[in-house]
């Protein structure tokens, strides 16, 4: 398909094609049908609580609170065979604090970066930011989109904000926040999340939200999201991985997810480097229904450390 050229938004829908809002809908709803039990249950819970990226991106982080919740994405549980989490995702002054602890592990560092969540800064001054978690030893970079500028149709340039954080990444994986409560339609999710994979390597991410809207991710603006990406691998051969993140705070919401993509796109994007959930506030869930699997019997929530302040 090549790198778009596109002098609008609407000149974009058109190029990607527009979305059957009632077709989607109904397709959602049919995911929270299945019945997923015994071990396919555990099986896929383990699978959720390894794709999750562990979140704190509070005013009030401190060394020891990222360091607490490095030990947690380790250990999820100190009693049940669980795996360690995807990631854990802290602002850039904290990737040197959460290196300290999960470098050379399982666990990534992942930093929000580009003005988060407004996005509202120089270019320069976003780039800047990436270059220096990088440096401290982030793995990978959450960035934001300008929102204001898309909706304006100052498309051409939101890419190549997109394409120049991209490269400030290095080896950094890159994923790239659309802000969907914001986008406003399924049509601008769409065209928005082509316009960020036209430029974005293998292996990179798109993801709904920042967590800090009031509309985060649904199943809905999760399956325009995981449709653009099938569409644009059976064009283009590129594998890009997905990130749902904010609002998704049970186990049975965390399966209907994964039942989601394994529906849409199939076996090789049920893993944590192909899917995320940005959902700290899941985790003790999953880790709830895991222990009712094994022993039969509910956990109190506050049995559970806190996972984070984050999503």
């Amino acid at each position: 398909m090549g790198v778009m050229k596109v002098r609008g938004l609407n000149e974009l829908i058109e190029r990607v094609g527009k979305v059957d809002r009632v077709g989607i809908e109904e397709r959602v709803a049919k995911y929270g049908t299945r019945s997923i039990k015994k071990s396919s249950k555990v099986f896929g819970l383990k699978m959720a609580v390894n794709m999750v990226d562990l979140t704190t991106l509070e005013g009030n982080d401190t060394r020891g609170k990222v360091e607490s919740l490095c030990h947690k994405a380790l250990r999820p549980h100190d009693d049940l065979d669980v795996p360690t989490v995807a990631a854990v995702c802290v602002y850039p002054a904290m990737v040197k604090h959460a290196a300290k602890i999960v470098k050379g592990t399982p666990v990534r560092i992942a930093s929000v970066a580009t003005a988060f969540p407004s996005g509202q800064a120089p270019l320069k001054t976003r780039l800047e930011e990436v270059k220096s978690a990088v440096k401290d030893g982030a793995d990978e970079i959450d960035m934001v989109i300008t929102r204001g500028a898309f909706l304006a149709g100052e498309t051409r340039q939101v890419q190549d904000e997109i394409a120049a954080v991209r490269d400030a990444c290095g080896e950094a994986t890159l994923k790239v926040i659309l802000e969907t409560g914001e986008l406003q339609t399924y049509d601008n999710i769409r065209a928005a999340s082509f316009l960020a994979m036209e430029v974005l390597r293998p292996g990179d991410f798109i993801k709904t939200s920042t967590g800090k809207t009031t509309n985060n991710a649904t199943l809905g603006n999760n399956q325009v999201m995981l449709e653009a990406i099938r569409d644009f691998y059976f064009e283009t051969g590129t594998e890009i991985a997905m990130k749902p993140a904010g609002g998704i705070r049970t186990a049975k919401q965390a399966l209907t997810f994964l039942v989601a993509v394994k529906e849409t796109l199939g076996d090789n994007w049920l893993n944590n480097t192909r899917y995320r959930f940005g959902a700290s506030s899941v985790l003790n869930d999953l880790l709830r229904q895991l222990v009712k699997e094994e022993t039969g019997n509910y956990q109190a929530p506050y049995t559970f450390s806190e996972a984070s302040g984050g999503y």
